[in-house]
């Protein structure tokens, strides 16, 4: 138990321990001492006296024994023994941050494993983990839009509300112009020189109140960088379809509007991706993640905390039990 108190212990005071060679002067002196004190007397024969060594000066020297332990804890609780903890805290500008992600019917098409709704899932939960000091908003739409998650800095919400995304959950249909406007309102208010939107998408625009156009007008209006990401293969990708008979699979061409999506991320100083499968789409995230970089100073407060008690409480009962010994059951009689 003791040597478990002893982990992860410094001593502010080393210097102290050169006291310690006073323990082999005083283990040559008491040599020396006893070697001349031991009285004799000349007898024609030991034999008689053989077995007739007493329990005391068995233990005699027991008591000089605990008085060199007890002086090596001084020594010890002199060094001053303590722990170290460090506390960091960090500080910063963060990035003001909205996930819009695509939830209608075609994201569930597989050419990614499982689907291209959960590989979006995945990748954004693990962005979310590498920003520590940005408050971060989700916002799905398909034929419409709806804020999963308001701007915060809690992770664990955010990557619950990441989880819960399903199809379905909105009319269906691909409204970007929506999406986008969505996550610029929930920037409008935002204080922080950077704010982003990184809006994932698998389609062409087909509905919703807000263009497109008049969407990324917006997004311009209010400082917002716009980071886009086409989801999907080359020509056709396998697609779910609920039939009389089940769920067939059905191939179902590609149809991304690059060129709007384009136009987005440029005129608002952003950068379009496209993703084709679940590797090239966690490296987009990995890149926007490099290219917003939060400006975060890390402060480390050391805290010492002094542990010399439990030495001197040691070497005090050491003492006091060498005393009690020559005193008592050790007692030397002239």
């Amino acid at each position: 138990m003791f040597f478990n108190y002893l982990h992860n212990i410094s001593f502010a005071a080393p210097q102290f321990f050169w006291l310690g060679l006073l323990v082999p002067l005083m283990i040559v002196w008491y040599i020396k001492k006893n070697a001349g004190s031991q009285a004799g007397m000349k007898v024609s024969s030991s034999k008689n006296f053989a077995g007739l060594t007493s329990w005391k000066n068995s233990f005699r020297h027991l008591p000089f024994l605990l008085r060199l332990v007890s002086i090596a804890f001084i020594i010890a609780a002199l060094a001053r023994p303590q722990t170290k903890t460090d506390e960091q805290q960090a500080a910063g500008e963060g990035v003001d941050i909205v996930l819009a992600i695509d939830v209608s019917g075609s994201m569930t098409a597989q050419d990614f494993i499982p689907n291209r709704m959960e590989a979006a899932k995945k990748v954004a939960q693990e962005f979310i983990d590498h920003r520590l000091t940005d408050r971060i908003a989700v916002v799905i739409f398909s034929g419409e839009s709806f804020t999963q998650c308001p701007l915060t800095t809690d992770r664990a919400v955010l990557k619950a509300a990441v989880d819960n995304i399903r199809n379905g959950l909105l009319e269906d249909g691909t409204a970007i112009g929506d999406g986008l406007a969505t996550s610029v309102d929930r920037l409008r208010n935002s204080k922080t020189k950077s704010k982003v939107v990184i809006l994932l998408t698998d389609g062409e625009n087909n509905g919703g109140l807000i263009g497109p156009t008049n969407a990324k007008e917006i997004a311009k209006a209010f400082g917002v960088k716009v980071y886009t990401i086409g989801v999907g293969t080359e020509g056709y990708a396998p697609f779910p379809v609920r039939t009389e008979m089940g769920v067939v699979m059905q191939q179902q061409k590609v149809t991304i509007d690059e060129k709007l999506l384009k136009e987005i991320a440029s005129e608002t100083g952003g950068k379009y991706f496209r993703a084709k499968d679940n590797a090239g789409l966690a490296d987009i995230y990995k890149e926007i993640d490099g290219l917003e970089k939060s400006k975060v100073e890390i402060s480390t407060l050391t805290r010492y905390t002094e542990k010399f008690f439990p030495f001197a409480i040691i070497a005090f009962g050491l003492l006091l039990l060498e005393f009690l010994l020559r005193f008592t059951v050790l007692k030397k009689f002239p």
